[in-house]
């Protein structure tokens, strides 16, 4: 019987949680370079789609790239006994998340967005000290967090002060950073006992559905129509964020910590500030070398081993 075969037959899974090395960390913070595109991305395909129309477009591209990956590699698709339940789970969650994102990016700047997202490291170490064993909050990992993103908020603060924005946008991507830091928990149980890749077809197989209905039923009438900076926006959220960036990022907490790996992504609105000065004309400030080195003191806190 393999590992996951055993563990996913015990009601309670021992959790893997080792700490991350060189290669994994600058992963991590390659992905965070680039998940730092997609609130800008968002907010481009928003100007030819409505919220669950984009959703749906873009988890279908991150489906195919993500399917076509699992089966070159070979990995099996098929649902097990005991995997549907924690699926649907884990697709809420996920459902929650994005229609929470898309539509407070919607009603709020691309800028307020990206900050208000990535609050969901605060969020992914307060569940993992409570489910994840050995990720319990220290002193020291606390302050590397606060310090980190203090240096996320001297960076982007500066391009927030441009443009009306709506209360309500900045609140409803605040429920999605909640919910993200969940999701990312959960994703780090279950994949103890369900193989990444099979993990992430079949939650974005279940919820393409429910982004169909609501559009259909919410969004029927919008304008749509596809631009070549739209389609450019779906390539990105689809193919980097939902295809390449989402199999990274759940093959690494299938075994390194969640909650040292994720303070890294406190970098992804240093990367966010750089597209959206390219893409939507936001003004690069000397504001980044503080904000950079307040990051980087955060990671240093956070990684150092005692």
């Amino acid at each position: 019987m393999s590992r996951k075969e055993s563990i996913g037959t015990s009601p309670r899974p021992n959790v893997i949680s080792e700490e991350p090395h060189g290669k994994i960390i600058a992963l991590s913070l390659l992905l965070a370079f680039l998940w730092g595109g997609n609130s800008p991305s968002i907010k481009v395909g928003l100007q030819d789609f409505p919220p669950m129309a984009l959703a749906f477009l873009r988890f279908v591209i991150g489906l195919i790239v993500i399917g076509g990956w699992s089966l070159y590699r070979g990995v099996s698709l098929s649902l097990r006994n005991g995997e549907l339940p924690r699926l649907l789970l884990l697709t809420t969650i996920f459902i929650l998340q994005i229609i929470c994102l898309n539509t407070g990016t919607l009603l709020t700047t691309a800028s307020r967005s990206t900050i208000f997202i990535n609050v969901y490291p605060f969020f992914t170490a307060l569940f993992a000290h409570f489910w994840i064993p050995g990720e319990r909050l220290s002193t020291t990992k606390t302050l590397g967090i606060i310090v980190a993103f203090s240096g996320v908020f001297i960076t982007v603060a500066p391009n927030l002060g441009e443009g009306e924005t709506d209360v309500l946008g900045d609140l409803l991507v605040l429920i999605s950073g909640g919910f993200l830091g969940l999701r990312v928990v959960v994703t780090k149980l279950l994949v103890q006992a369900i193989h990444p890749y099979r993990l992430l077809v079949w939650y974005l197989s279940l919820s393409l559905p429910c982004y169909a209905a609501m559009s259909l039923l919410l969004e029927r009438g919008d304008p749509m129509q596809l631009t070549l900076s739209s389609a450019a926006a779906l390539l990105y959220q689809g193919g980097v964020i939902a295809g390449y960036c989402f199999l990274a990022w759940t093959s690494i907490l299938e075994r390194y910590s969640a909650s040292k790996l994720v303070v890294l992504f406190f970098a992804t609105p240093l990367s966010g500030v750089v597209f959206s000065y390219l893409f939507l004309g936001d003004e690069l400030t000397l504001s980044l070398l503080g904000g950079a080195v307040l990051v980087a003191a955060g990671i240093y806190l956070v990684n150092i081993r005692r």
